[in-house]
């Protein structure tokens, strides 16, 4: 379930990496470029949904919540640092959703495929955030071919409902 579908309040889904549950809160974490749709639709706050699916287990969890963007904080440098030079190479490229007349990953040709260095990242800085849902609903479903089972799991309650 690492790869979940978040859903933003324009009805937009994509897959996105979870970086973080914390399980006190009940916020999940995820890395995201501030100049991306769903970071001027997210903002600062607004109803999201986040959908895992466990094909194994044949586990569904749908979970509601609020969201918001965060990139000039603690926990969003912090979310920076403990990020590989690698991965933080992304938010080098031009921004998501820029026209190309051909395909391109939008990164400067010196950065396609190479590890940057240290003091190549720092203009990457300024494109990166933190998305954080603060879970307030999970719908648990799992599906059985002896019957399906089914919970809505709040933070501090749960009720076991019919599929």
């Amino acid at each position: 379930m690492h790869t979940p579908v978040v859903v933003t309040p324009d009805a937009d889904a994509r897959i996105m990496v979870l970086r973080e549950f914390d399980a006190a809160s009940w916020t999940l974490r995820f890395h995201t470029d501030v100049r991306s749709p769903k970071a001027s639709v997210i903002g600062s706050g607004a109803d999201m949904a986040v959908l895992f699916y466990d094909a194994e287990a044949k586990l569904q969890i749908r979970c509601r919540g609020r969201g918001h963007i965060e990139s000039d904080t603690p926990l969003a440098e912090k979310a920076w640092a403990d990020s590989t030079a690698f991965a933080r190479r992304c938010y080098l490229g031009a921004g998501p959703g820029e026209e190309r007349d051909e395909p391109s990953s939008g990164l400067p040709d010196w950065a396609e495929g190479a590890q940057p260095t240290e003091e190549d990242l720092v203009p990457a800085r300024k494109n990166f955030g933190i998305l954080l849902v603060r879970v307030e609903t999970a719908d648990w479903y799992c599906l059985s071919h002896k019957g399906h089972r089914r919970a809505l799991i709040t933070p501090s309650d749960g009720q076991w409902l019919t599929p």
